[in-house]
């Protein structure tokens, strides 16, 4: 068990000192190269095999190194995608996951799970963590059977470790890792009656002494889990934060959000000690390397050798970037980049394959403002499928809506995070870029009453304007624009005058109000009790972000396609598509009122519609992102 460290006397030297280096991964989400298969660009600023070059660099000028991930590494591309899908010639349990052969390449020691690692469902995630040269540990799930567990609950792992001295020692690192226990929700209909996963914070609080009685000299936690609340409350999804006071952990690698620590954004957390320069947040080394691939988080250990013991003597963070600013990036790893050439190329086959032709560009620059042809597309595929779903049953009557979100709104994914699909030919990776989640179909009778509640937490993605304000701040940049839901077949205004009615956990903090007006479909009123059928997806029936859940007895299931697929299948048999224009939502009408608007730089280069015709551009803000003021 390591010590804490003390002042030195001369009967008490120092008998020997090390550094021990821990390397960690987070939200990669399949990023195996520095490409974009929706743009079909390579040379990106980000990728595993970027991370290779500058792991290969940390490993040659210190001895004792760990590599470890925090989750969410095993989906998010086509890539992954289409390592899944099922092949005549190779069985599933033969197939070779990319994914894993890659992390075997580098020669990861651990990982942990983050919550889309259980978007394909356990039995695809047991063959491919089957395939991987190290252990996976996930502390807070519980199978509902024992004897069903494939992973490790903790793990120790022991190292010989180097010393100045050119004397090894043994060192004991005890592993934990945590999984939000939301899963169960956004994946209820993989994981529901399988397993159980508890309270981030409650089973640190009980494993991490364990680990110490067990030996454990140095105490890691991987955590997939982002900054939010101080407070140690039930069920946090974000709980960073709580987790750093926990007595006895040395190291904190934290992700979920796609944020960086140290170097990122602020925190703002009055409560909190943080110390940014050296990577610790309450007096605990913490890293939170990005995503895609586009940092590397590094905490290092400083460790005394005495009396037959450890002792620690400092930890610090760093999130070091593979492009850095103002800097050459990192160059490709050549050996992994070979590795991975087959299965590249075979997704360039796929995602290069022709589905159609639009007529019009397809981009999601605007979506935060009512310009929504994309996401439209995706709904008319929705209510298709689920027309045919209750054809001829008793819901056949029903007028069916469809609700849909955009993906890419840049948010934490830089300015260069947003669809756009120039008019022309149609690849299927742009079908895949229209919908790039594995989510499935859910239909669900809804009431009048239930889509003001839906429209509201949607609408919290703005702030509150002034009416007569000039250049007022328009979106809530702490909101991603994923939860901003549009319901194709109503037609209805925003009234930003009026607070928001829920938070982004969806509590109500302004009862009695709501920004949702003029709520019509086909032009009549919708009416408290008028019954719809709602064409959705299982992650947001099931109650994510700030969104109610829809009781699962309450779903109609058309199949367990997933929707990119869905929507790939309706593109193609359509041949050419002309997207809609006309507007589902507008704002409230303020007039005298000016909002200035962010958006990519990509904005300049698309055809505005016509009521977007006095958008006044400006310049770009500290991220790279094109500021533009719109008059309501």
């Amino acid at each position: 068990m390591i010590a804490p460290s003390e002042t030195l006397t001369p009967d008490k030297e120092v008998q020997d000192c090390a550094l021990f280096r821990l390397m960690a991964t987070s939200d990669v989400h399949a990023n195996l190269l520095p490409y974009d298969y929706f743009t079909d660009q390579g040379d990106q600023p980000y990728g595993l095999s970027r991370l290779a070059t500058l792991i290969r660099e940390l490993r040659i000028d210190c001895a004792n190194t760990l590599l470890v991930d925090n989750g969410d590494m095993m989906q998010g591309t086509p890539l992954s995608d289409f390592a899944r899908a099922p092949s005549p010639d190779i069985s599933p349990e033969d197939r070779l996951n990319p994914i894993i052969d890659a992390m075997n390449a580098l020669g990861y020691d651990a990982a942990g799970l983050g919550n889309h690692e259980f978007n394909f469902g356990l039995a695809w995630l047991q063959r491919a963590m089957a395939q991987a040269r190290f252990p996976y540990v996930a502390s807070n799930l519980t199978p509902a059977r024992e004897e069903d567990r494939f992973w490790a609950s903790q793990l120790l792992l022991r190292r010989d470790v180097t010393c100045a001295s050119g004397a090894t020692y043994p060192l004991t690192i005890g592993l934990l890792s945590l999984v939000p226990p939301q899963i169960l929700t956004w994946d209820r209909h993989h994981l529901d009656g399988h397993i159980t996963c508890t309270d981030m914070t409650d089973i640190a609080e009980r494993l991490v002494p364990a680990l110490r009685a067990e030996g454990a000299d140095l105490v890691i936690v991987l955590a997939h889990t982002g900054f939010g609340p101080e407070a140690s409350l039930p069920g946090l999804e974000n709980a960073a934060l709580p987790l750093s006071r926990i007595p006895g952990i040395d190291g904190l690698v934290t992700g979920h959000i796609h944020d960086v620590f140290p170097g990122g954004k602020a925190l703002a957390a009055p409560g909190t000690e943080i110390d940014e320069a050296q990577g610790r947040i309450n007096g605990t080394a913490t890293v939170m390397p990005g995503f895609r691939g586009s940092h590397l988080g590094v905490i290092e250990f400083d460790l005394l050798r005495r009396d037959d013991r450890w002792r620690l003597r400092a930890a610090t963070a760093r999130a070091l970037p593979v492009a850095p600013h103002h800097a050459d990036r990192l160059p490709p790893d050549p050996a992994l980049d070979a590795r991975l050439a087959p299965a590249h190329h075979a997704t360039l086959a796929q995602t290069r394959r022709s589905i159609g032709t639009t007529t019009a560009p397809l981009h999601s620059y605007l979506s935060l403002l009512g310009h929504n042809p994309a996401e439209r597309l995706v709904a008319g595929a929705q209510r298709r499928a689920l027309a045919r779903a209750v054809e001829g049953g008793p819901l056949a009557d029903l007028p069916i809506l469809s609700s849909v979100a955009p993906f890419k709104t840049g948010g934490r994914g830089g300015p260069g995070y947003f669809t756009d699909i120039p008019a022309g030919p149609l690849a299927l990776r742009h079908g895949a870029d229209l919908y790039a989640f594995p989510n499935t179909l859910i239909g669900a009778v809804v009431t009048g009453r239930e889509l003001r509640h839906w429209l509201d937490c949607a609408a919290l993605v703005y702030l509150q304007v002034p009416p007569g304000a000039r250049d007022a701040k328009l979106c809530n940049l702490e909101a991603p624009g994923h939860i901003f839901e549009v319901i194709d077949g109503l037609t209805y205004e925003i009234d930003l005058a009026q607070p928001p009615r829920f938070s982004l956990t969806g509590e109500e903090i302004a009862p009695g109000t709501s920004r949702i007006h003029a709520l019509c479909h086909e032009g009549n009123p919708v009416q408290e009790d008028d019954r719809f059928l709602l064409a959705t997806n299982h992650y947001r029936a099931a109650g994510s972000g700030p969104f109610p859940a829809i009781s699962p007895d309450r779903w109609l299931v058309p199949s367990q396609v997933l929707l990119r697929d869905l929507i790939i299948a309706d593109l193609t048999e359509t041949g050419q598509i002309t997207p809609p224009e006309d507007p589902v939502w507008r704002f409230r009408p303020m007039p005298g009122t000016t909002v200035v608007c962010r958006s990519g730089p990509g904005l300049r280069h698309v055809p505005l519609p016509p009521r977007f015709a006095g958008i006044e551009f400006l310049d770009l803000d500290d991220d790279g992102f094109l500021k533009f003021r719109l008059a309501l």
